[in-house]
């Protein structure tokens, strides 16, 4: 996109973070004040790798389980194995890669629930902790910090478990339950150190891969070769194979592969669109390659996947 300067000369205008407004992307009440999802179902929805995004009006809440996540909170960069859980506030740019059985808790609660909340609580928390991100590894906590730390994830499903019923005062009861989890995430936050961001080679390492994400997502049905998205990130080919190694613990291409192999699982399992035409979607000139390519990495072959999974979701 570009723009005029004061001299009149066109200029590229850098493009902006997109913003989500999550209640009208997800599934559910549109106008709910306090929203649940898993993680894994988003990364359905979004893909395992997450290119940089924010949410002007929302407090979100990820509260992984099992997994790992390569993680670009503002301006910091993390990596960490679960549990752990990490609070974006309101307009914060976010980007994350998670690897493929990574899997937890979304919790998006409005903006303005969450300041009257506080409000409710005045003086129990410092005003701080509206505004930063956090980032908290909570794997080996003790005492205190590990109880609450199991508290934090049991409130997480009771409020899995009231969000998706449609039990009478089931607004309320998410209302209340999302005040127990930011009550028990505040807790965690005044009690435990956060977490170090990585320190700046690593991060320049997680910089350089979620690059290469964003490049893959627009990408992948192109089937550039590696030394193209190596030319276009401005590294050797050695180089972003390194990182995707240290960050994903995968080749460069098989982080293609990845995101080809989640675009199919996606229109196998959600659109009827025959299996040959399919393949061509997905920028492969020939069905039968496709075919040994997907039967290859995920055991069974694309007519055989549809009717398994299709079947689960009627």
């Amino acid at each position: 996109m570009s723009a005029v300067d004061p001299a009149g000369r066109s200029v590229e205008r850098p493009p902006s973070i997109p913003d989500i407004h999550i209640t009208r992307i997800y599934e559910g009440d549109p106008e709910c004040d306090v929203h649940y999802e898993t993680f894994g179902r988003l990364a359905e929805i979004f893909g395992r790798n997450t290119s940089a995004h924010r949410h002007s009006r929302f407090y979100q809440v990820h509260l992984l389980v099992r997994g790992s996540i390569s993680l670009q909170l503002d301006d910091q960069a993390y990596f960490a194995e679960a549990p752990l859980v990490f609070i974006t506030p309101p307009a914060i740019p976010h980007a994350f890669y998670s690897e493929e059985h990574t899997d937890g808790h979304v919790i998006t609660v409005r903006q303005d629930v969450v300041r009257a909340w506080y409000a409710s609580l005045p003086g129990q928390w410092p005003e701080a902790q509206l505004r930063e991100p956090a980032f908290l590894p909570l794997g080996g906590a003790a005492g205190e910090v590990q109880a609450e730390a199991a508290r934090l994830v049991q409130l997480a499903e009771l409020l899995q478990q009231e969000f998706g019923g449609r039990g009478k005062g089931r607004s309320a009861a998410v209302q209340a339950l999302g005040l127990c989890f930011f009550i028990s995430l505040n807790r965690l936050l005044a009690s435990h150190v956060p977490a170090q961001p990585l320190k700046r080679e690593r991060g320049e390492d997680l910089r350089i891969f979620l690059s290469f994400c964003d490049l893959v997502e627009v990408s992948f049905r192109d089937h550039l070769t590696l030394p193209d998205y190596a030319r276009q990130l401005a590294v050797t080919e050695a180089r972003l194979n390194d990182v995707c190694r240290r960050m994903a613990n995968l080749p460069s291409k098989e982080v293609v592969h990845d995101r080809l192999l989640q675009e199919a699982r996606r229109l196998l399992r959600f659109s009827t669109t025959p299996v040959g035409e399919l393949s061509y979607q997905l920028g492969f000139a020939d069905p039968a390659y496709f075919s040994r390519f997907f039967t290859r990495r995920v055991g069974t072959t694309p007519s055989q996947f549809r009717i398994q999974h299709q079947d689960q979701i009627r």
